[in-house]
C-alpha cells in the first residue's frame, strides 16, 4: 500500500513538473542558494526535470548535469531497496561504505566545481 501512494505521489509530480516550467512558475526557490549566493548541488533540478520530460537532454545538462546522471543512480537504489529479499547481493552491494563514500566525494567534488570554475 506504501509503494503504492509512493508511486501515484510521484506520478503527481511528474505531471506537475511536465506542465509547468520552474523557470517560468513561482516554484520554491533553493534556501541555501537565497543564504549563501551558491549553488548547492542540487540547484537547478526542478528544471532539469522539466527539461528532461519534455526530452530536452541537453537543456537538462546545462541546469544540473549532476542529477541528470543520478536518476539512474537514484532507480538502482530504488530497484536494490524494493527487491532486497529477491536481490540480495545487490541490496548489499547498494549498502556499501565505499559506495556512500564515493557518492558523498561526487557531490562534494560538484558543488565545488560548480561554485568556483562555473561549470
Amino acid at each position: 500500500m506504501l509503494y503504492a501512494l509512493a508511486a501515484v505521489a510521484i506520478c503527481l509530480c511528474l505531471c506537475i513538473y511536465f506542465s509547468l516550467d520552474p523557470a517560468r512558475t513561482p516554484f520554491p526557490r533553493c534556501p541555501f542558494k537565497m543564504l549563501t549566493g551558491l549553488s548547492c548541488p542540487g540547484c537547478g533540478s526542478q528544471r532539469a526535470l522539466h527539461q528532461l520530460l519534455h526530452l530536452h537532454v541537453l537543456e537538462a545538462l546545462r541546469y544540473n548535469a549532476l542529477f541528470v546522471f543520478a536518476l539512474p543512480l537514484l532507480a538502482f537504489l530504488a530497484f536494490a531497496e524494493l527487491f532486497k529479499d529477491r536481490f540480495p547481493h545487490l541490496h548489499r552491494a547498494s549498502c556499501n561504505p565505499v559506495f556512500s563514500w564515493t557518492i558523498c566525494a561526487v557531490v562534494l567534488a560538484w558543488f565545488v566545481l560548480r561554485n568556483v570554475f562555473g561549470v
